[in-house]
């Protein structure tokens, strides 16, 4: 795929840059142009900040390939609280660039008014629908690969019990677990097994959150009960918190993880990589990419760009380390899974789904 290549080969900026950033003044008002080149493109990221091993970095990732891809001036404002996330959206406006690209559910309400407000400048938010006409959103059908991933966690559990956890209540988040357990049940009906997934009931629509995406502490808590219970593969869909899984399960020593939005196995400390089981993967980047070029060129649409298996946007990463544990014929059926999804075959359904 595209993305990993291209995030492989970007350059994610320090935490002290990321700090100058969010705290240096707006660049000078200049049209399009910006202070450094023929066209400028500003990101705000999600209070997360911007090393979150998630979608912020992802998406800083893809924007920095398409600034060395297509000459675009690029910067990023990094969000470390709630109360950033206004100003550098309107930083990012006063900037005078053609692209402001904002990160998450908690920049919908900036992104929306400031795209009312100024007609002219393309806004894209990562992560959730935005309805405007000068706003694209950039989402992902993650229901889909989840669905292999929990799959293959029923495949390889050696307990017979699997699990997963989020960090809210929210589209982005359940329809990784929606999918999830959908692929645990399928691979009890074709193989005649019981396996468990806790942490998630789909009809409820109603599971296991820790509150929020930073304290590791928390995902240590919720994983550790999970394999107490008797889970050996865990699931986070909770941003930063999800390491904490990945500590629980190195200190229990008989459980492995699935890590999201990006190939956890490069991003996570090196330390869990013999953890990490495989990545549902959000191809952030290569959408990133397009949408900046085409704001660039001239081309820009407020039509939503889907993520899906069929066109490269969602996916399962490597099994690394843990590839003889999955072995080949667990690996073939996912494989026959994955093109059953994209040819219709085989319907993946959520009510987070997006459309």
């Amino acid at each position: 795929m595209r993305t990993a290549s291209r995030i492989a080969a970007a350059t994610v900026l320090t935490l002290t840059v990321a700090a100058l950033a969010a705290c240096a003044p707006a660049p000078e008002s200049g049209g399009e142009t910006g202070d450094g080149g023929d066209f400028c493109a500003r990101m705000v990221t999600n209070s997360g900040g911007l090393e979150d091993r998630s979608f912020n970095q992802s998406s800083w990732a893809g924007l920095q390939s398409a600034g060395e891809e297509y000459g675009i001036d690029a910067e990023v404002l990094v969000s470390t609280n709630e109360t950033d996330l206004e100003p550098n959206v309107q930083q990012a406006v006063d900037s005078g660039c053609g692209l402001v690209l904002t990160v998450g559910y908690e920049l919908a309400a900036a992104t929306q008014e400031q795209a009312e407000a100024n007609p002219d400048i393309d806004f894209a938010i990562v992560d959730e629908i935005v309805e405007g006409d000068n706003i694209k959103p950039i989402v992902f059908d993650t229901a889909q690969a989840a669905f292999l991933a929990g799959y293959l966690a029923a495949g390889v559990t050696q307990t017979g019990t699997v699990a997963t956890f989020g960090g809210g209540n929210q589209p982005p988040v359940t329809l990784f677990m929606d999918g999830f357990v959908d692929g645990v049940a399928h691979y009890n009906q074709v193989h005649g097994t019981n396996v468990a997934a806790l942490g998630w009931d789909k009809q409820a629509q109603d599971g296991t959150f820790t509150g929020d995406f930073e304290d590791v502490n928390k995902g240590v808590t919720v994983a550790q009960g999970f394999i107490d219970q008797g889970a050996d593969v865990i699931l986070p869909v909770a941003g930063q918190v999800g390491e904490g899984a990945a500590r629980a399960a190195a200190d229990a020593g008989n459980a492995v993880i699935i890590w999201v939005d990006n190939d956890g196995y490069e991003t996570l400390p090196s330390e869990y990589r013999p953890l990490v089981l495989t990545s549902i993967l959000k191809n952030t980047g290569d959408a990133v990419v397009e949408i900046a070029r085409a704001s660039q060129q001239g081309e820009f649409t407020n039509e939503a760009y889907i993520g899906t298996l069929e066109n490269e946007g969602v996916g399962l990463a490597p099994f690394h380390d843990l590839e003889s544990r999955v072995g080949p014929e667990l690996a073939a059926e996912i494989d026959d899974l994955r093109q059953q999804i994209i040819d219709g075959a085989l319907e993946v359904t959520s009510p987070s789904t997006p459309e």
